[in-house]
């Protein structure tokens, strides 16, 4: 294993090499912080204030925490654009923004999979009342979620160097990374097959119940749909490179190592977007919430728009 002046100075002359592209990451990374803290803060507000959501129904209760994993996953990212320029970090802090983005970024798919675990049931098998009682308990199953993956997250913070910029050295392999890694890429894999099949078999119900209301199904396809576009497009290609990278550690040139943690680099950013879009998706698709928060917060808006068939059902 290299030593630490010698990472360094790697990680230094990666980080030349590519400045432009580097400075072009933290902006974005830092433009999804702008708007993603805006949107998120704004929709947990109402959560709170103006829905009351441990009085609402069931699925409010997994929103409310979808959107809080979404806030705090968000508070990190300024430490991450400024990883994206430089080469050194204060380890603690490395270390505090790491938990974050694990913890976090499990719990918004946790509670993201939940929600269409629970609409597929509400939908598809609405005489199921043993797994809806069960899904009900919805105070209970958030709790256990981020109790687990507080537990599922200790082995990130573990090693005795744990890397904050991709650009470092390799690690050596043991079986606190070997863990690391199965979590990471169970907590997206399994999911991502989970929205497949719920909506595939949400999509097959609301069209043999359809009777006639095509715009109201025409909405609801197109929000299940763009749930499963939206995971894919920002998780599956980060997966796909941090799998790359791994086959590719110790085994190949130093230059196509360096490409590679280029476009992981790239597609981290990317997932970073799925923070801004799940309060659009499943907050804002429902007419009841989009009519409280544009009321609130763009009331200018409200007046210009015609009066919408409601969804909400469909949403459940």
């Amino acid at each position: 294993m290299e030593n630490s002046s010698d990472a360094d100075n790697n990680c230094q002359e990666n980080i030349d090499k590519s400045r432009a592209l580097y400075i072009f990451y933290s902006s974005v990374v830092g433009l999804e912080f702008i708007l993603g803290i805006l949107l998120n803060i704004s929709v947990i507000h109402l959560f709170i204030f103006k829905l009351k959501f441990w009085k609402s129904k069931t699925i409010d209760i997994f929103l409310f925490n979808l959107v809080l994993a979404d806030i705090l996953l968000l508070i990190g990212l300024p430490v991450k654009a400024y990883n994206f320029q430089q080469c050194s970090e204060n380890k603690v802090v490395c270390k505090v923004q790491l938990f974050l983005q694990f913890l976090n970024r499990g719990a918004s798919i946790a509670f993201l999979t939940v929600i269409s675990i629970y609409r597929y049931y509400s939908v598809v098998h609405p005489g199921r009342r043993k797994p809806l009682r069960i899904l009900k308990r919805s105070p209970q199953i958030s709790i256990c979620i981020w109790v687990l993956l507080g537990i599922l997250t200790i082995p990130a913070m573990l090693q005795s160097f744990i890397r904050c910029n991709s650009n470092e050295h390799d690690e050596e392999f043991n079986y606190v990374v070997l863990l690391r890694e199965i979590v990471f890429f169970t907590q997206i894999l399994i999911p991502f097959f989970v929205l497949v099949y719920c909506s595939i078999r949400i999509i097959n119900r609301l069209i043999q119940r359809s009777v006639g209301d095509k715009t109201k199904l025409r909405r609801a396809m197109f929000l299940v749909t763009t749930v499963v576009l939206v995971f894919a497009v920002c998780f599956l290609p980060y997966a796909i490179t941090r799998a790359v990278q791994l086959k590719m550690n110790g085994l190949v040139m130093k230059e196509e190592k360096v490409a590679v943690v280029k476009l992981y680099d790239g597609f981290l950013c990317l997932s970073y977007l799925n923070c801004l879009l799940d309060p659009i998706l499943y907050c804002l698709s429902s007419s009841k919430f989009k009519k409280i928060y544009m009321s609130m917060y763009l009331p200018f808006l409200l007046e210009k728009q015609q009066p919408e068939i409601s969804d909400d059902n469909a949403d459940e």
